[in-house]
């Protein structure tokens, strides 16, 4: 069991995480090149955010929700 954890451990360290490895040795030329990919993280969540937002306001723009108080039966 020892091997097939020691196996696991080395796939990790030399080969899945050589590009965080490769963000790490860029942190020290350039802050904009070492958090791009958080900007563009921030950046999808936002343009979500608002698609989501602007489906909300469609949905309740057409009155196709049911807003009764009764809508669910143990209510």
């Amino acid at each position: 069991m020892k091997d097939f954890f020691n196996g696991i451990a080395d796939l990790f360290v030399d080969y899945l995480f050589l590009p965080f490895d490769a963000l790490r040795a860029l942190e020290n030329d350039s802050w904009l090149l070492a958090n791009i990919f958080s900007w563009l993280f921030i950046v999808i969540g936002i343009v979500a955010f608002v698609y989501w937002m602007l489906q909300l306001k469609k949905y309740d723009d057409n009155n196709e929700e049911d807003k009764s108080i009764s809508s669910h039966s143990y209510l």
